[in-house]
């Protein structure tokens, strides 16, 4: 337990200590050179600091503070406004209060504001504003109060209890008009999925795909074709859509968090993501958005978890999807197969868009195992070679020629199965926006471009 010599040497500011070292100094010099007035000079120069201690030691008080976040939910890049309500609870009037708000780091820096003998039972008006550089929940407060006399020799420090939430959200960008349409193979605006089968001779046929169950083949028109033919069942009509989510660390390059913040910041709100992870989810935030819009019903599974609505009911409303989103974090899981699993449960007969990050043949052969059938599902393979060079990664050693390599010749191999599986596949880049990567699963002219089951 600290003794009170020193209780009252840790409320000493560094000018207030200065001022004892020099009284003791001009002490001992008094002393020796036996000069009293020299002497008379130190003991003046030690009591100020010890007068000063005695005074804010004894001095009471009572603070109260109450902040309101407006808004208390902003899409990432975005600014919300803070108004912090500071009152003196206290009968007597207060002295000279130096006051810091605890931000995170990631939202900006620490706030500081100076508050001089505010009268008992008022209340001071401070705001502030904080940027939204990084998705996530977050907590303001609590506030940090200093008190000091007015010569600032000593320094007396409390902190509050109360503080307020801050949800950063990803970004939903608009994608326009050039992504995937609704229907079936890019039919009409509106149009429901139905598939009629009337016989055994004009039953509904397409080419088989790798992955198709062979019960399924059409063995009359594969003779008639001279390809092998597979059967389109006829299946209920239903507006969902699921999105599979990677988040797995092994799969991804993330940046350092603070450093990465500061540099998005700098380049403007509309900058990309700082790394894939980022960028993936922001463009669920996106496309999911984009198929709610749609009227379709959404539900969105990770590599480890789904992420569940708060009501038991069946899919996210838009406000969830973002809220859920801001939560994610690095999996440590090192394959697809627990989300797989969960996507087999989930999706159903509705479309599947994958947002991927470093995948190989395995992973895509698995994805095409688990949604082998007569629809057209969506995958967008992350290129994390191309954030790994944007200085902004935890990494401190740079990709080599030789990683990268292996990293591209992994995506192209699974972008092949993929698509030899009936999935439309495209890359997205750390400098690529989510709109164009949309469009390219989208494209004039290319078959099966619609999202079955969802509405245009």
């Amino acid at each position: 337990m600290r003794g009170p010599v020193a209780t009252a040497l840790a409320t000493l500011t560094l000018r207030g200590r200065c001022l004892v070292a020099a009284g003791l100094t001009l002490l001992l010099l008094g002393v020796l050179l036996g000069e009293r007035p020299l002497v008379q000079v130190a003991v003046f120069v030690l009591a100020l600091p010890l007068l000063s201690t005695t005074t804010v030691a004894r001095r009471r008080f009572r603070v109260a503070s109450r902040r309101t976040v407006t808004p208390a939910r902003v899409p990432r890049g975005g600014d919300a406004e803070v108004c912090l309500e500071v009152t003196n609870a206290g009968r007597g009037t207060g002295g000279l209060w130096l006051l810091a708000e605890t931000v995170p780091p990631e939202l900006g820096t620490t706030p500081e504001f100076v508050v001089d003998r505010l009268p008992g039972g008022e209340t001071a008006t401070l705001r502030y504003r904080v940027h939204g550089g990084r998705r996530g929940r977050y907590r303001l407060g609590p506030l940090r109060l200093r008190l000091v006399d007015p010569f600032g020799l000593v320094l007396r420090s409390t902190a509050g209890a109360d503080s307020a939430p801050l949800l950063v959200v990803p970004r939903v960008v608009p994608l326009g008009p050039d992504g995937p349409a609704g229907g079936h193979g890019g039919g009409a605006a509106g149009a429901r999925r139905s598939i009629a089968v009337h016989g055994e001779d004009d039953v509904s046929t397409r080419p088989y795909r790798h992955g198709d169950d062979l019960r399924k083949v059409h063995w009359r028109a594969t003779a008639r074709t001279g390809e092998l033919m597979v059967r389109l069942e006829e299946r209920p009509w239903r507006a969902q859509a699921t999105l599979l989510l990677d988040t797995r660390a092994r799969a991804h390059v993330l940046a350092r968090g603070h450093a990465a913040d500061l540099a998005a910041g700098a380049a403007g709100r509309d900058t990309p993501p700082p790394d894939s992870l980022e960028w993936l989810v922001e463009a669920a935030a996106s496309i999911g958005t984009e198929l709610l819009g749609r009227g379709a019903t959404l539900r969105v599974v990770t590599d480890a978890v789904e992420l569940a609505p708060a009501e038991h009911v069946h899919g996210l409303g838009p406000g969830e999807l973002l809220d859920r989103l801001a939560a994610v974090t690095p999996s440590r899981l090192s394959g697809l197969g627990p989300g797989l699993d969960l996507l087999t449960r989930a999706a159903g007969d509705g479309p599947v868009i994958a947002l991927l990050g470093a995948v190989g043949p395995d992973d895509a052969a698995e994805l095409v195992r688990v949604r082998s059938g007569p629809g057209t599902d969506l995958a967008v393979l992350a290129d994390i070679g191309s954030w790994a060079g944007t200085g902004l990664t935890r990494s401190r050693r740079p990709a080599t020629g030789a990683a990268r390599d292996e990293l591209v010749r992994q995506r192209e191999a699974a972008a092949r199965l993929l698509r030899a599986g009936g999935w439309r596949v495209a890359v997205a880049s750390s400098g690529d926006r989510v709109p164009a990567v949309w469009a390219q699963l989208g494209g004039p002219g290319t078959p099966a471009a619609g999202l079955r089951g969802v509405p245009a």
